[in-house]
């Protein structure tokens, strides 16, 4: 009997030593009467056309904004100035566009939370300030947005409740982003932003629409969510998708590396959700405010509800037939909307926590019993992470931890797997897992 209990306990202590404590406290820190708060004034300013009303205080997209960056400013007041706020904004004009009314400004409510250690690194979650009417073009009909898209909005504005509380070696941005229901300006101009900055993006989680659980398929379901994510960067050259007909990697993209970040990260600390994968950039035939930051080549994911009812999206408010049509407050559920809050503060925290990728992983062992791997040094890595999975698997599955740079996986036969490498910090927290590159000849 004494033999195994002492067992039990080290396998206690095997397991609580995979996860940090830290963690499960942001989880707990989030709040749904916040986010209902949030998303209650949200719906209070009528609508939040991007070309709606910029001048009154209590009415319009201007209104909205400007109550958003006074959010993070107390955020900021409440964590010593942790967080720096300002406004991205690019002109978009009507000629040419044929979903724009009239020339306008859109306009970015952006918080940047320093890393301490690796400043110009980010990692970035987003929701969308805009909402819509039945017709995009009406920017006067109110259109309350409460799910779409206030519930993403106010998620980011509880994240940076939550994160400003903590410091992290990365930077994190929280950013409300304009235009997206008019053709994505507003990523499309933060992006770019970035871009011409320098920035290295980690990634980005655009949040649009976490608040539904009742589809209108019938299901009722506040476990799931969604994460869309593109196989292979948009912008890739002609070399690399050469080399993947011969070295695989269809499915292997540093967007669908992020999703699958996201994946374990919840499925590890919150295993009571049930994060479905989608492969896919978005819905069929449609887009969101990460498809930007993909276009440019920087990792983006999308996290929303699975579960959809169009009676509420993109509707004037009405009756017909008995139906309720309209994005309005009482839809949304906030337990459901604390929930994927919660996701994404705790990927943002693992990955702001964490060491960076490795740039360069080149594997070999054609034709041999073994798979070798061998990558650069990381600074502020620890360790590392070798994983492997089936090649038809969604997850990886199989890892082992070394503390050097090359490796030779025996027994395991190159051309059944795919592999991976992840740096890991000296807190047990990871980098986003990086396939293989470069062929390693020896």
């Amino acid at each position: 009997m004494k033999k195994i209990t002492f067992l039990l306990l080290i396998f206690t202590i095997t397991i609580t030593a995979q996860t940090d404590p830290k963690i499960y406290d942001i989880i707990n820190e989030v709040s749904a009467n916040r986010i209902k708060s949030d998303i209650k004034t949200l719906t209070e300013f009528g609508t939040r056309n991007t070309f709606s009303d910029t001048i009154s205080n209590t009415r319009g997209i201007g209104a909205a904004r400007r109550w958003i960056k006074s959010e993070f400013d107390k955020i900021s007041k409440n964590c010593n100035n942790c967080i720096n706020t300002f406004y991205q904004k690019d002109f978009v004009t009507k000629k040419g566009n044929r979903r724009v009314p009239h020339d306008a400004w859109v306009v970015n409510v952006v918080a940047v939370q320093k890393g301490t250690k690796y400043p110009n690194r980010y990692v970035i979650m987003s929701g969308d300030i805009d909402s819509r009417a039945s017709n995009t073009m009406d920017f006067t009909t109110d259109a309350p947005g409460a799910n779409d898209n206030a519930s993403g909005m106010a998620g980011t504005i509880e994240a940076a409740r939550v994160l400003s509380k903590y410091k992290f070696e990365n930077s994190i941005i929280y950013v409300g982003l304009s235009g997206e229901e008019q053709g994505l300006f507003g990523g499309a101009g933060f992006a770019k932003y970035a871009k011409e900055k320098g920035w290295e993006i980690i990634g980005i989680l655009n949040n649009d629409m976490i608040g539904n659980i009742t589809g209108v398929d019938g299901v009722i379901d506040n476990r799931s969510f969604r994460i869309f994510s593109e196989p292979v960067p948009a912008n890739e050259t002609e070399r690399q998708r050469k080399m993947r007909r011969f070295y695989g990697g269809e499915v292997d993209g540093i967007s669908r590396q992020l999703a699958r970040y996201t994946y374990k990260t919840t499925k590890t600390y919150m295993p009571e959700m049930n994060p479905m994968m989608i492969y896919r950039l978005d819905r069929f035939g449609r887009g969101g405010h990460h498809r930007p930051f993909n276009d440019l080549g920087f990792a983006g994911i999308r996290i929303m509800e699975a579960h959809e009812n169009y009676t509420q999206q993109h509707q004037d408010i009405r009756i017909e037939n008995g139906i309720k049509y309209g994005d309005t407050f009482e839809h949304v559920n906030f337990g459901y909307a604390k929930k994927l809050t919660a996701v994404n503060a705790i990927t943002m925290a693992n990955l702001a926590w964490a060491p960076p990728s490795p740039t360069e992983v080149s594997i070999g062992g054609i034709v041999q019993a073994s798979a070798k791997l061998k990558w650069n040094k990381v600074i502020g890595a620890k360790g590392y992470k070798i994983y492997w999975r089936d090649t038809t698997s969604p997850t990886w599955d199989n890892s082992r931890y070394v503390e050097t740079t090359e490796f030779t996986l025996d027994g395991i036969v190159i051309d059944n797997f795919f592999f991976g490498v992840a740096a890991v910090g000296k807190d047990g927290h990871e980098s986003v897992v990086v396939f293989p590159n470069k062929i390693w000849r020896k």
